[in-house]
Parts: structure tokens; C-alpha cells; sequence
């Protein structure tokens, strides 16, 4: 595959990647208005326009600061010979499937990171400073986090020698899961429960939004749910339940924190 084939490639998965993300936005939020889990005590109209701002500032990041990255890192390896896949003659299936997994379980370990050393949850808690959690929230990370998360796959995609299918697909659900698991949507109890055996649900992944720190530090699995059960950070409902749950941290706790500037300080900032 030569450089410009390449360029193409990268192109059209940003293209798909993009337009797959507002598709699912506009169902998750239809859903949202149609059968809400929680009723919302902080207005659309205080936060949507702020945590999109700062959606529009992380597009314009991966897709023109550093356009790409993770196919290109996978390129990159296959075009030089690197990564484990380069030693191991696998079929494509299986290193695609792998690939997924792997970098899964890479992103909680990354999470759990973000949340146990200072530096990095300076910048991480900006995504938990929103004072509801619905599909605007799925999109709300601070830049920096977001440039050292992709800088950290790339490494690693590298390393493993990622296939470039594997990596156009694991971006893909982790943009789909990251939507649907901070979405305010109403699943049946039955549901939820068949459905979070695999995948994290709405459910599962809002007690990680919780005030009580015990339930912040737990449930940080993106997409399969299996891992927080395995490393024991899994916690199944919120002490007060979803309903009378308060959502968001005990600083960065009023409505003027909702404002993209405050939102882009708040790594500077100890109230």
C-alpha cells in the first residue's frame, strides 16, 4: 500500500468514523428524549453547546493536529516490518479480533491511570465534572487527555504490530460504546442485565460518574464489561440508585463550570 493510498484510507475511515458518530449521537439523543433513565435537573441548554465546543476542539485535534494516528501507526509497523504480529504468523481474523481486545484492555488499564496518578486526573476529571451524564458526556474530554490517549495507542499499536482493520475497528466501537454507555436511555431491567454480562451498559458505566468516590474509582471499562469483574473494580448499582444518585465531583460543583472555558482550565484550577 503505497502513501497515498494510504492517505485515502485514512481519509475515508475519518470520514466514516465521523459520520458513523453523528448518526448514533442523533439516536442516542432521540432516545434520550423519548425514554430517559434520570429526569435532568441541569438544562440541555447549559451544557449541550459547552460539551460539544469541546467535541468540535477534539475533532479539529485528531483530525487535522494528528490526523489519523492509529492507522497510520498500523501502517507504519506493517510498512517496517515491526510488532508482534510481524513475528507470529497469525490469520488476519484472529489478529483483528485480538487487536480489539487487546487494546481494550489496554484503554481501562489507561483509565485506571488517568484516575490514580495526580497529573493525569487533573486533565481526566474534566470528564467527570459534568453535572448530568448523557451522550453529550461521551464526547466531553479535555484535549490533552485526549492527545496523550492517542499518542499512547499509536505506541502501542506499533508494538503489537496491530492490523489495520483490527485498529478501523476497535476505534469504531470505542466511539459507538463511548456514546451509548454515557447515554441517559431507559433499558429494561432484563435487558441491562444480558446485555452487561458482555458490553458496559448506561447503567453500569453511570456509577463510575457517581460523587461517592468509591463509585468514581470503580466500573472503567469502555467496552466489555468482563474486565472490571476480573480486576475487581466492578460495583453493579449506585448506593442511592440511579435516580437519587448526584452526579459529577465534589469540586467543580456549580453551573459556571459548565462553560468551555472553565471546562479547558480546570487542570489549572484547585477551588
Amino acid at each position: 500500500m503505497d502513501e497515498n493510498a494510504l492517505m485515502n484510507l485514512v481519509v475515508e475511515e475519518k470520514n466514516l468514523t465521523f459520520l458513523g458518530l453523528l448518526v448514533l449521537f442523533a439516536l442516542f439523543a432521540f432516545w434520550e428524549w423519548k425514554a430517559a433513565r434520570r429526569e435532568q435537573t441541569i438544562s440541555k441548554a447549559l451544557r449541550w453547546p459547552h460539551n460539544i465546543a469541546v467535541a468540535l476542539i477534539n475533532t479539529l485535534l485528531t483530525r487535522v493536529i494528528l490526523p489519523g494516528a492509529s492507522l497510520w501507526s498500523a501502517y507504519w509497523a506493517y510498512n517496517h516490518g515491526l510488532g508482534v504480529f510481524r513475528l507470529i504468523e497469525v490469520p488476519p481474523i484472529f489478529s483483528s479480533a485480538f487487536t480489539v481486545l487487546f487494546l481494550d484492555w489496554l484503554i481501562y488499564f489507561q483509565h485506571r491511570i488517568f484516575h490514580a496518578v495526580p497529573l493525569f486526573w487533573k486533565f481526566h476529571r474534566m470528564h467527570h465534572t459534568d453535572l448530568e451524564v448523557d451522550v453529550t458526556t461521551g464526547v466531553r474530554f479535555h484535549p490533552v487527555e485526549m492527545g496523550l490517549s492517542i499518542l499512547f495507542k499509536a505506541a502501542v499499536i506499533i508494538l503489537l504490530g496491530a492490523p489495520v482493520f483490527g485498529v478501523f475497528l476497535f476505534e469504531s466501537i470505542l466511539v459507538a460504546s463511548s456514546l451509548f454507555n454515557h447515554s441517559n436511555i431507559r433499558l429494561s431491567g432484563s435487558l441491562d442485565k444480558i446485555l452487561r454480562s458482555l458490553i458496559v451498559t448506561p447503567d453500569m458505566h453511570r456509577v463510575h460518574h457517581s460523587v461517592v468516590p468509591r463509585e468514581t474509582n470503580s466500573n472503567f471499562g469502555f467496552i466489555f464489561s468482563v474486565l472490571d469483574r476480573i480486576f475487581g473494580t466492578y460495583i453493579p448499582q449506585p448506593e442511592n440508585g440511579h435516580e437519587k444518585m448526584i452526579l459529577g465531583l465534589e469540586i467543580f460543583n456549580e453551573p459556571k463550570y459548565l462553560r468551555v472555558d472553565q471546562m479547558l482550565l480546570q487542570p489549572f484550577q484547585d477551588p
